[in-house]
């Protein structure tokens, strides 16, 4: 009987093992959607002085209007960004100039180690399994604004989003950089701006003699109000967490797979020469962008976005993707309660014979 109780022991230890093996091996599925009427560049970077864990997946692609690429993140992917490039032509200029404005060193792919990416840019960021078996993550304008995004999720985790077209509001100091036609597709940060001549000892920079949150309060970094005002659940600066809507997480045993979209759903796009144009339909199916990006050639004629205002800090995601995450969450319980049974199943079995 005892050898019995041991093996099944050792067994139900060998289970238990690989369901665990299976939930990390399986990691996160993230989709980046770009619902804008116009091709953009999206680009992914991973800080490697906080963790080794990378995606699987192209470090930049081209993202035509309307579309959409789905790939596997790490759960234990730290300090990870996403953003997205305009006016981008690397058949001239293959490194960070290539692109208006949020090109990266490297091109069309951006430079593992160095690739962060030129503002302005928005950028979504994550750091998932974190402090606390938390996932963090946020939506980003300390180094500017370049096209509205939104951060949901599929487990009712709240929404991280800036959901306004900056660039033509933006105040004049800050405005640019412009297009062909002269259109703002920016919106610089005062640190960007320079606006006081020394980023190195900067309360807009929050840099040398501001470098802490004591020291650097937001009421002192210039046009703070202008970017926390229009997009209230994003970082308006780099000590934007006493906000309280800066900040978001989310329960890591829930495995939250992600979604990021540029230029979220039911907003009026308006290009430079004045004419109205409406995003994709939220529910709308998104066609499929091939797992290798193309190499884009030429430049793509760039709009600009006139937005609603954000949502609140305490919505969540929609209804229907609630409804989406209340199912594949049941699912996962489901499948670990019956994988669990089995295990017991197995144990029962060997004390009885």
């Amino acid at each position: 009987m005892g050898n019995a109780y041991e093996a099944c022991l050792v067994a139900l230890i060998f289970c238990t093992l690989i369901l665990d093996c299976f939930v990390k091996v399986h990691g996160r599925t993230f989709t980046v959607l770009n619902n804008c009427p116009f091709t953009i560049w999206p680009a992914m970077f991973t800080d490697l002085n906080v963790g080794a864990a990378v995606p699987n997946f192209s470090t930049g692609w081209e993202a035509p209007a309307f579309n959409s690429v789905t790939f596997e993140v790490p759960n234990n992917w730290k300090a990870g960004r996403i953003w997205g490039r305009r006016n981008c032509d690397f058949s001239i200029t293959p490194g960070a100039q290539a692109c208006l404005d949020g090109g990266c060193d490297g091109g069309l792919l951006c430079d593992p180690h160095i690739g962060t990416g030129v503002p302005p840019a928005s950028i979504a960021e994550w750091t998932l399994s974190g402090d606390g078996n938390q996932d963090f993550y946020d939506t980003s304008l300390v180094n500017g604004y370049n096209l509205p995004l939104r951060i949901t999720n599929n487990v009712g985790c709240p929404v991280a989003d800036c959901p306004v077209d900056l660039g033509p509001i933006c105040p004049g100091p800050l405005k640019g950089p412009f297009d062909s036609t002269g259109f703002p597709v920016g919106c610089k940060s005062a640190c960007q701006a320079n606006l006081d001549g020394n980023p190195n000892d900067s309360p807009n920079c929050c840099s040398g003699s501001h470098s802490t949150p004591d020291t650097c309060p937001h009421s002192g970094v210039a046009f703070y109000f202008f970017f926390k005002e229009n997009c209230p659940n994003s970082y308006a600066y780099a000590f934007d967490e006493s906000s309280g809507t800066a900040l978001w997480k989310c329960d890591s045993s829930l495995n939250a797979d992600y979604t990021l979209t540029f230029c979220p759903p039911e907003m009026n796009i308006t290009n430079p020469s004045g004419q109205d144009i409406t995003t994709r339909p939220s529910g709308a199916p998104f066609p499929t962008s091939p797992s290798t990006p193309s190499n884009p050639q030429g430049t793509s004629a760039v709009t600009s976005s006139t937005m609603t205002t954000a949502a609140s800090p305490a919505q969540s995601v929609p209804s229907e993707m609630n409804s989406a995450g209340e199912t594949q969450f049941i699912e996962s319980l489901l499948f670990h309660s019956v994988l669990k049974l089995s295990m017991f199943n197995f144990l029962a079995f060997f004390l009885i014979i």
